[in-house]
């Protein structure tokens, strides 16, 4: 473990709720999981939380000693009181579909929707009060919902986890509580295709391990696969009129965006979860188009099938897990003004650079690179805004001529056209990058974030960069692994 990772681990013990391990969660929670389901509704102006429902659940997967959040993470906050006391026993950030909603056009144009979402706590010995906030980019921080959970009360459900369910230990640590329990959920496989679903289980598993900072950390993961059989393969593909009826509703097409693959059936989601404890879910999609998504300590999304599996799993995780923010800034997105221009943003990898000389990796910065520094960024942008317009032609055309009702013939060709397209720029990007003068240096690469300018990333290029199976950046690699650390005891 290097110094750094030393001195976060001294930290958290230094903020740990409490003194010996297990008393202070002893004395006042239950080796079991409290789940609040509720809705949130809004648009970018009004926002609102309304409960629906709270749930006894398996044993707690979280940290017995480590209850306060150590981070700022997550645009949501959800803390839980002593009802007689007011003393702070548990706190956790998150980040929400609703939460990227209200930044799209949609929700600019006062267009209400509403999202059924869920936070895990670990199940009190005595009444709750649970506070929810909004922690804005700007810094305010907005009331939303406070609630009193009585343990005792008869309106907590005991239900027991969705049935006809298949769980596959695929790799074992510890106990829940000392380990990071990541739960990979198979969307789109049918009966019959559960060998398929193992087997891509399997391959997740081993690039996850394989890869840092999970590698050095392998024994304080536990992996699990939980699988309900959907009725047809694959997932709903809206631009193409395809629709499948599948076990979590998983769909491309999220908030406008062609690539962007989520699910709004969040109930369905943690009713098949609940088989196995679990800090963090995965969707394993059974699909072999390009699509994805991460949305940090919901979820995330990756289809299998594709020729980018590899790195869609270990990209999206980095946001759902690692709270990793996105590096490129060239692709189309559903959002609006994610990163408010004058704001730090809070993702441990991208920076406003506000304030130069407080760099958030200035440990890291490479002795004698310049911040901001240079980059052969007008060169790559022209190269790249070619290829965006190419591949929304591309795949523009793959749409029309679905829904036209090409045969499949001339749709293979089309989609054969897309994935030489995107892999033969990958290929340049690559091999661009690595002729830099600047490649293999840590500093402030403006570029980042879905913004040409004004935003900065830690290195040229990295897992959260370009499109290929690469290793995290040393900035991103320390990040993940704080993160770890904060899971395990």
């Amino acid at each position: 473990m290097d110094r750094n990772a030393l001195l976060f681990c001294l930290m958290l013990a230094a903020i740990t709720t409490g003194g010996a391990s297990g008393t202070i969660f002893d004395r006042n929670f239950e080796d079991a999981t409290l789940r609040i389901d509720f809705h949130h509704t809004g648009d970018a102006q009004r926002e609102f939380l309304s409960l629906d429902r709270t749930l006894r659940q398996g044993v707690w997967a979280g940290s017995k000693t480590r209850l306060e959040d150590p981070f700022r993470y997550g645009g949501y906050r959800v803390e839980a009181q002593d009802a007689a006391t007011g003393a702070l026993l548990f706190s956790q950030g998150f980040d929400s579909y609703f939460g990227e909603y209200r930044t799209t056009n949609s929700a600019a144009d006062g267009v209400m929707a509403t999202y059924h979402e869920s936070v895990l706590l670990p199940f009190p010995k005595r009444p709750l009060r649970v506070k929810f906030t909004a922690h804005r980019r700007d810094g305010s921080v907005v009331p939303l919902l406070e609630t009193i959970i009585d343990p005792e009360s008869v309106d907590i459900a005991s239900e027991p986890p969705a049935r006809g369910v298949e769980v596959v230990e695929i790799h074992r640590g510890g106990p829940p509580a000392t380990t990071l329990d990541i739960a990979i959920l198979g969307e789109g496989y049918t009966a019959d295709q559960i060998d398929l679903f193992k087997a891509d289980l399997a391959q997740a598993r081993d690039l996850l391990l394989s890869h840092e900072p999970y590698s050095s950390h392998r024994e304080r993961l536990a992996i699990r696969g939980v699988l309900a059989p959907s009725k047809e393969s694959g997932c709903d593909e809206p631009t193409r009129s395809k629709y499948r009826d599948t076990s979590l509703g998983v769909t491309f097409n999220s908030l406008g965006s062609e690539r962007y693959v989520l699910t709004e059936d969040n109930g369905r989601l943690r009713d098949i979860a609940a088989n196995v404890p679990y800090d963090a879910l995965v969707i394993m999609i059974n699909h072999d188009r390009y699509g994805g998504g991460g949305i940090y300590r919901l979820f995330c999304t990756f289809t299998a099938r594709s020729e980018w599996a590899g790195y869609l799993l270990l990209h999206e995780f980095g946001h759902s897990f690692g709270a990793l923010g996105d590096e490129y800034y060239s692709s189309s997105t559903a959002y609006n003004d994610f990163y408010p221009r004058g704001h730090e943003p809070e993702e441990p990898n991208i920076t406003a650079l506000l304030d130069p000389d407080h760099l958030k990796w200035k440990d890291l910065v490479t002795a004698g690179t310049k911040v901001p520094t240079p980059w052969e960024k007008a060169d790559y942008d022209t190269r790249d805004a070619a290829y965006q317009v190419k591949r929304a032609e591309l795949n523009s055309k793959i749409g029309d001529a679905s829904r036209a009702g090409a045969s499949d013939d001339e749709i293979l060709i089309l989609k054969e056209r897309e994935q030489r397209h995107a892999a033969d720029h990958a290929q340049w990007a690559r091999q661009y990058l690595a002729k830099s003068a600047f490649v293999g240096e840590v500093g402030a690469f403006e570029g980042a974030g879905y913004s040409s300018t004004g935003l900065y990333r830690p290195t040229l290029d990295c897992l959260m960069f370009s499109r290929r199976v690469q290793p995290f950046c040393v900035v991103c690699e320390r990040a993940v692994e704080r993160m770890i650390l904060r899971y395990t005891d």
